[in-house]
């Protein structure tokens, strides 16, 4: 049974807390298992070019949303692993999953925008292997009392740490990302893979495949897979070698959750952000089309 979550816009001038709580509200009521959120720091140029400011905190907002919240699951689509120490990350997770009663996922990838990387004085070329440690002190952080550490980007030692987690062995891991480092990263760390917007033959043909032959490698089971989807809605149907997953009519993007429920999806996030701010629309709008996707994803799939 697929689990549908929804992309909440957390950033750019519709992002008030007014229209946060209807997004939550919205989701709660029409049927959505899972919210999501993003993440910027220090949004510069190459960053507002695509995310335009405000930019709320996925933490402050996810634990602000826990408190507004009953049967929602809260996490992040994704948290730069780079952009906070790893302490502080496992420290405000097990802070939500706790706030939440256990409702907390962290989604965490290595990002990519360069500039912002130099703002907060992050290393852009070492920021994979930076997320590879920073993802074993978190997950260390979690399920221990007391850790130390003597990494390449992070030492300490006899830290105490706490609240554990309502769930354990601790608050499930997605990793994103489509590369070969994020597939072994997701196979070392991940309690599933999250690709954002990737071409459904890539994941059946190439993506999925490796990322078996990577738990595998490790002796690990094969992580879940929990990728999130664009939802656009259109009312005539577009030719397959113009379109994305998730976009068109209500029978392609069904066709497309059909696709990825084959794959063995175990949530999919369905995100109707527009790729560049210029083609933002009515949240209303957004909200309809989401309710449409929604209710005939239950009927079809349930």
């Amino acid at each position: 049974m697929i689990k549908l979550g929804i992309n909440i816009r957390n950033y750019g001038p519709h992002a008030t807390p007014a229209n946060l709580r209807e997004w939550v509200r919205f989701a709660e009521d029409t049927g959505f298992v899972l919210g999501v959120v993003s993440d910027h720091v220090a949004p510069t140029p190459d960053v507002t070019e695509i995310y335009p400011t405000p930019f709320y905190d996925p933490f402050a907002t996810l634990s602000w949303m826990a408190g507004i919240t009953d049967r929602l699951e809260l996490g992040t689509s994704v948290v730069i692993a780079p952009y906070r120490h790893p302490l502080h990350t496992a420290r405000l997770a097990a802070n939500i999953d706790q706030l939440s009663g256990g409702r907390f996922i962290l989604g965490i990838g290595v990002g990519w925008a360069e500039q912002e990387f130099a703002a907060i004085d992050a290393p852009f070329r070492k920021r994979g292997r930076m997320t590879d440690e920073y993802l074993e002190a978190v997950t260390a952080a979690w399920t221990n009392d007391v850790v130390s550490m003597d990494g390449e980007f992070v030492s300490y030692s006899d830290v105490s740490t706490g609240p554990r987690s309502v769930r354990t062995p601790h608050p499930p891991i997605w990793v994103g990302g489509t590369s070969p480092g994020a597939i072994r990263r997701t196979a070392r760390f991940g309690d599933a893979w999250h690709p954002n917007n990737a071409e459904l033959g890539w994941l059946r043909d190439t993506g999925l495949p490796a990322l078996g032959e990577a738990a595998g490698e490790l002796g690990r089971p094969v992580p879940a897979f929990s990728p999130r989807m664009r939802a656009r809605l259109s009312e005539h149907a577009i030719p397959d070698d113009e379109r994305r997953p998730g976009t068109g009519t209500l029978g392609q993007i069904l066709a497309d959750l059909e696709t990825l429920t084959d794959m063995g999806a175990e949530y999919v996030v369905l995100d109707p952000n527009p790729d560049h701010p210029r083609d933002e629309r009515p949240l209303a709008d957004d909200w309809r089309d989401l309710g449409i996707i929604a209710k005939h994803a239950t009927e079809l799939f349930h």
